[in-house]
């Protein structure tokens, strides 16, 4: 229950921050419990670049995510026309994001972040909102061929997102 209240709490924190960005942003209610479909944690959009955000804090231990937490936070990006990103913040750090693509992937297939990957290489908030500005581009291209890589996209969904 206090574990839920953080969360809670982190997740109102990043809309909070998001919207002083100028992002139009929403909180999913009840996302994954009190329905059957997966829902992304926030949906947050500019008008030029949408993302679908899975957010997970911790005290200073690495996040984890389940591979089913991915997969559905991806299948949910790509039928609502948004961007996949995981969320992370650390007590006393600021909120990094990553492309599922870029999350290390454990041997038993969850996906982890360390506190120390986030700082070195997560994009901030000021980052997501620059990506508005070159939406699309090589590094859209690079991320899917990435992910597609990775086994995170299907074929058919890697030429989807790029049609």
């Amino acid at each position: 229950m206090v574990q839920n209240r953080k969360g809670d709490r982190r997740e109102r924190e990043l809309v909070n921050r998001l919207d002083e960005a100028g992002f139009a942003v929403m909180r999913a209610p009840a996302s994954g419990s009190a329905t059957t479909r997966e829902l992304p944690d926030v949906l947050a959009g500019d008008g030029a670049v949408f993302y679908a955000i899975e957010a997970k804090s911790s005290s200073g231990k690495p996040i984890y995510l389940t591979g089913e937490e991915v997969e559905a936070l991806v299948y949910f990006s790509q039928n609502f026309g948004a961007k996949p990103r995981v969320g992370v913040r650390f007590d006393r750090e600021d909120w990094y994001f990553f492309h599922p693509s870029d999350l290390h992937v454990t041997d038993g297939g969850n996906y982890r972040v360390k506190k120390e990957t986030a700082i070195e290489s997560g994009d901030t908030i000021p980052d997501l909102k620059a990506a508005g500005d070159d939406a699309g581009g090589d590094a859209g291209l690079e991320k899917v061929l990435h992910a597609l890589e990775q086994g995170v996209l299907s074929v058919e969904e890697a030429v989807a997102m790029l049609e």
